[in-house]
């Protein structure tokens, strides 16, 4: 469904990803997990467009996206959750959710009532202001608003960063279900524990390039993936 094939990206003379190469099979949920400054987020960047790489090829159902315009990108069925949620605070939930569908001509009607059977607490606060949200329920926002453009491929940038332990758990359940529903994942966690627990398949990235791969259950159990970012 998805491949990224030799991916080089630099920022001014930093060379932050160096030749990696990974695929997400259309109906998994792939992981990359790593250190801060470890490249994890500018590979989603350059995914999604805001970002160019300096050699490389992304390829997306057959066909090479490779520096792409961020709105293109989206329109083919790719869609990313950002590292600090980026809802609109001035904007009411069900404001925000209807941006998340700015580039759709069809009826959002069933979509909306689909984000808010996934997120009861959203329907409940449809009139409250973003900005008033707690940091779960903004998170919850932010992904129900890239649901909104009916992606194919989502990918999530440390959507469990600064939650508290519960609220965690729901967001992971939450992934499984949607991914249920037939939804493509590519996560960026730095809870490596939940993030393998969660994936099929994980991926290890360390200053810029992957050391190592495999399935999620088997990384969670290898004892340098456990020291390094399992605590064990």
């Amino acid at each position: 469904m998805f491949e990224i094939k030799n991916l080089s990206v630099n920022y001014g003379g930093i060379e932050a990803v160096r030749d990696i190469s990974l695929s997400v099979p259309e109906g998994s949920i792939v992981t990359l997990i790593g250190a801060n400054g470890a490249g994890k987020s500018t590979t989603l960047r350059t995914i999604a467009g805001l970002v160019k790489p300096r050699s490389g090829r992304i390829e997306f159902m057959g066909e090479d996206i490779t520096g792409k315009d961020p709105a293109y990108i989206v329109g083919k069925g790719i869609t990313l959750v950002p590292e600090g949620r980026r809802i609109f605070p001035d904007l009411t939930v069900l404001e925000n959710l209807k941006i998340g569908a700015y580039l759709r001509s069809d009826s959002i009607e069933d979509d909306i009532e689909w984000v808010y059977s996934l997120f009861p607490r959203l329907k409940e606060r449809s009139w409250q202001y973003g900005g008033t949200l707690s940091g779960g329920e903004q998170q919850m926002l932010a992904v129900g608003r890239a649901l909104m453009s009916k992606p194919r491929l989502m990918m999530m940038d440390e959507p469990s960063l600064g939650l508290a332990p519960l609220v965690v758990r729901d967001i992971f359940s939450i992934i499984r279900k949607i991914n249920e529903e037939g939804v493509t994942i590519l996560l960026i966690e730095q809870n490596a524990n939940m993030a393998l627990q969660t994936a099929d398949t994980g991926y290890v990235m360390e200053t810029g390039r992957i050391t190592l791969s495999g399935k999620g259950s088997d990384l969670i159990t290898d004892e340098g993936v456990r020291k390094a970012y399992l605590g064990g």
